[in-house]
């Protein structure tokens, strides 16, 4: 029989996925989690609102969803004041990653990065055959003259930053942002990640500014919406850049179940505050068992806090040491950021059970 034949791009490619997901842990282990705070999920839940309209909707779900999630849009259009034409929803943003690499990155393009950033944007820029140029943190915040220096040396059409940054929770300030973007090539888009903005401080929050084409600002119903798995992202760009994404999204890729819960969470501006609140919260929480161990945490601007051990050597020991008592958290791949762990907020029963065995597993390594 002869064997299959895939394109030159795959078969270069290794057999990876950008993350090990907990199920899997726990098949590995043949236990449940105690406490699953490795993904950076909300543990706070679903607004109530959000509940009862996802329930409803189950009723008809063997109809084909709206393609345009006409009444998200237009609803997310009115929260940034903008034209619905401005918004394109699709499932995640893990997904629109995808579909924007598609757009712009030919076999063999650079394509600009931070190193130890996000890692399904590079899975998906191996996917295309693009070249990943990836540049080092500087004092673990994406290094911004660092990206547009390497994007005017290369050439690159399309450059990635997360603002609040994932996996190390700093930020940087609208006046920042706005230089960076304003110094960028006229013939290079700009990804802007802002899947943890729910959770930053106004001042790393620019303006909505649909007029520029250069950029396309990413955000997402997973994090403070608590609706991760309902997988429900959208973007906000020039009507151009959206309706280029139209040409090849899928158009029924974000079910009648979530469009029906983003918009109904969208409209409970109360239960965010409260989880926006309660994950505040959580972070003080974090940098008082870190201090009580003799360890700092890297300053956060989202829903996860990374503390920092030492070296990566020993946040490896600690994080396995941490999952062999059946709690999950993960760490950044690439040092110096390596020297720490990173743990999602939890519950405040969570962050107890947390801190007891923190403190037994730090003592031991």
């Amino acid at each position: 029989m002869e064997s299959l034949r895939y394109t030159s791009i795959v078969e270069g490619l290794p057999a990876t996925i950008p993350f090990v997901a907990p199920e899997r842990l726990e098949r590995r282990s043949g236990r449940p989690l105690l406490v699953r705070m490795g993904a950076n999920e909300s543990v706070f839940g679903i607004s109530p609102v959000a509940r009862a309209a996802m329930r409803e909707a189950v009723d008809s779900i063997s109809l084909y969803n709206d393609p345009e999630s006409h009444e998200l849009a237009v609803a997310l259009a009115e929260k940034h004041s903008v034209s619905p034409r401005e918004i394109g929803i699709s499932a995640g943003i893990d997904d629109l990653l995808g579909l924007v690499v598609r757009l712009f990155v030919e076999p063999g393009d650079p394509v600009v990065t931070s190193l130890g950033s996000y890692p399904t944007f590079n899975y998906h820029v191996n996917g295309y055959g693009g070249r990943l140029e990836q540049v080092p943190y500087n004092e673990d915040r994406a290094d911004l003259d660092g990206l547009l220096a390497r994007v005017m040396e290369t050439g690159s059409r399309l450059v990635y930053l997360a603002n609040p940054d994932n996996p190390m929770g700093t930020w940087h300030d609208e006046a920042a942002l706005r230089a960076f973007i304003v110094d960028l090539p006229g013939d290079c888009v700009l990804i802007h990640d802002e899947a943890y903005i729910d959770f930053a401080p106004p001042e790393a929050v620019i303006e909505m500014d649909t007029t520029d084409r250069r950029v396309l600002r990413m955000r997402t119903f997973s994090k403070a919406h608590g609706m991760a798995g309902a997988r429900v992202g959208y973007v906000v760009a020039h009507a151009e850049l959206i309706g280029s994404l139209d040409k090849i999204r899928n158009h029924f890729g974000v079910n009648r179940v979530a469009q029906a819960g983003a918009l109904a969470s969208l409209g409970d501006e109360s239960f965010i505050r409260q989880v926006v609140e309660q994950v505040a919260a959580g972070r003080r929480d974090y940098e008082v068992i870190a201090a009580e161990t003799g360890l700092m945490t890297v300053p956060s601007a989202t829903n996860f806090v990374c503390i920092d051990v030492g070296d990566g050597e020993r946040a490896r020991r600690v994080q396995q040491a941490l999952l062999d008592r059946d709690i999950f958290v993960r760490m950044p791949a690439i040092a110096p950021q390596d020297r720490c762990i990173r743990a999602t907020v939890g519950t405040p029963e969570q962050r107890t059970i947390f801190a007891r065995v923190f403190r037994d597993v730090v003592a031991a390594t």
